[in-house]
């Protein structure tokens, strides 16, 4: 401000244009993914998975069905150390569900790692230099959240009543037994204030990593206290004054957001950290994080690429679920900007993402809302109070903070809390409680999606299932070329048979009888999808493989 009042003339122009040569150079360097041909000892590694995977991880993945397979074998570090060596290369990240190495450099270093044997294809994060380019004004996404709105002490018990948590907590269920990762900016003094000092003495402080800097020292300040508040609506407790949505939940802190710069590395650190937070056997991923504009404008994402299929994040988080991980997601403050719709990974159909009201239970303006892109499924999916929201900040005091960065995690702990009752419950069947267990589940829209949930309704409704008709259902063969064949018990006239792809999306639906029991899944692209056997009462998903149609 100062420089452009006292610089005119010539020196202004100068000046513009050494400010313009700086920016044409940060630019020059570029962000890309490089994706790898293979990977070492494969078929060891899934016979031994406790060579790659903890024994909690291996528990759950066979608690849910969840098979182990290539995405768990880790990447080959001398092809990372192959990429490394070259000329003008800084590798940033690493995934080995993706099987690829975040790199930045000069496009023209980037493009030569093509000729590299091991290197099957490179995708830069500049989608000029792929595709059709995009290009949108950025926008600061903690700029809401982080406006304080008062330094006064208060309680939690509007947030915490609004979503009926408050009945489960009385009957002990606070999150205990269930394992969430949070993945944020920063988590400063979370080691020392008084508000966790429940959770460290119940050992359930386990452990972090910053991706971003590359260490071990969480606790740091890197200059954002966000991952420190979000991680204050579910395990902060202070007594008679603030109390988390699942106290008694085990929690890894991951920092994977750099708050000084916006660039598509951090879905990299952010599919990283999910990796190891899948490795660790964590039931549960939450994220106040949401991607869609970048400093460099060649990055930017448009609305119409939020549907779930095309940014990494989004993809990795498709992936996390579909390895039995649960991921919550706030849903983002744009819902009175240009932009308005949910960013990613909130706009995956895989995922729950969660919107904000306000202590009333009224929509928020912020709050990102469901749109065009979100072709066959919902978003927000639910919404919890993000609207002058309490949270703790580093220095040990509850403030009130505006943002779905917020009423993501004060649902994630209460889903926690649900799950710790229901502890057979599928990711999948959780979140159809959650669901239907909503305020306006037979009328839901762009603002709310499916409403407030009711976590103790949840818990009523699953505990008032009876699956021992649905456990009778079976189908055959599987795999599957054309005709999926679906046993119905004699107790059950008509059957809702839905298929969804990996991503969550419903593909085919349609009703069946004992008279008409099978699908035609011909049309289906071989993959691996997900059947939904329903009654009016109850229902049952499991996987099956589409094989290739032989004509």
């Amino acid at each position: 401000m100062f420089l452009s009042s006292i610089i005119n003339g010539p020196m202004k122009k100068i000046f513009t244009l050494l400010c313009l040569v700086v920016i044409a150079n940060s630019f020059a360097q570029q962000d890309a993914w490089v994706y790898f041909t293979d990977k070492p000892n494969v078929a060891a590694s899934i016979a031994n998975p406790i060579s790659i995977l903890t024994q909690k991880a291996i528990d759950r993945k066979q608690n849910h069905n969840v098979a182990i397979d290539e995405r768990d074998v880790p990447v080959n570090e001398t092809y990372i150390s192959d990429i490394k060596a070259q000329t003008g290369i800084t590798a940033l990240a690493k995934s080995k569900w993706f099987n690829a190495v975040h790199v930045r450099g000069t496009e023209e270093a980037i493009n030569a790692l093509s000729s590299l044997t091991f290197v099957e294809r490179i995708d830069f994060a500049d989608h000029n230099l792929n595709s059709a380019s995009r290009s949108y004004t950025s926008l600061n996404k903690t700029e809401i959240e982080e406006e304080t709105i008062a330094f006064t002490y208060g309680d939690t018990q509007n947030q915490v009543e609004m979503i009926n948590v408050d009945n489960l907590h009385l009957a002990d269920f606070t999150g205990e037994g269930i394992t969430i990762a949070v993945m944020d900016s920063g988590f400063p003094n979370a080691n020392t204030m008084g508000a966790f000092q429940r959770l460290r003495d119940n050992n359930d402080l386990l452990d972090g990593y910053d991706f971003v800097d590359r260490t071990s020292e969480i606790y740091a300040f890197t200059g954002s206290n966000h991952g420190t508040k979000v991680l204050s609506t579910m395990a902060g407790f202070i007594q008679d004054q603030f109390v988390g949505t699942a106290p008694d939940a085990s929690y890894y802190l991951f920092r994977t957001e750099d708050s000084g710069s916006e660039n598509p590395v951090e879905e990299s650190y952010w599919v990283e950290a999910a990796e190891r937070a899948d490795s660790l056997g964590v039931d549960m991923i939450n994220t106040s994080l949401g991607y869609r504009m970048f400093d460099n404008p060649n990055y930017n994402y448009t609305p119409a690429d939020m549907n779930g299929q095309v940014t990494f994040i989004a993809k990795g988080a498709a992936i996390a679920v579909e390895k039995g991980i649960l991921v919550v997601v706030s849903a983002g403050n744009s819902g009175a900007t240009d932009w308005q719709t949910v960013g990613s990974p909130g706009d995956s159909p895989a995922v729950l993402s969660i919107g904000a009201v306000d202590e009333n239970g009224d929509y928020v303006a912020f709050s990102s809302q469901g749109g065009a892109a979100q072709i066959g499924y919902q978003k927000p999916d639910v919404v919890a109070r993000g609207g002058a929201a309490y949270v703790i900040n580093e220095f040990n005091s509850i403030v009130q903070n505006n943002g779905t960065s917020f009423s993501g995690p004060i649902l994630c702990g209460g889903i926690a809390s649900l799950w710790q009752a229901i502890p057979d419950a599928s990711p999948t069947e959780i979140m159809d409680y959650v669901r239907q267990s909503a305020s306006q589940f037979n009328a839901p829209d762009d603002f709310l999606g499916y409403g407030i949930p009711d976590l103790d309704l949840a818990l009523s409704n699953a505990l008032s299932i009876d699956k021992s008709q649905i456990e009778n259902f079976s189908f055959y063969p599987n795999p599957v070329e054309t005709r999926l064949n679906i046993k119905i018990p004699s107790t059950v006239n008509q059957l809702e048979v839905s298929i969804y792809n990996q991503l969550g999306q419903e593909v085919l639906n349609q009703w069946i009888t004992k008279d008409l029991s099978f699908v035609n899944v011909s049309d289906l692209a071989s993959g691996i999808y997900f059947i939904k056997l329903a009654t009016t009462n109850n229902s049952k998903t499991v996987k099956f493989i589409k094989g290739q149609s032989h004509n």
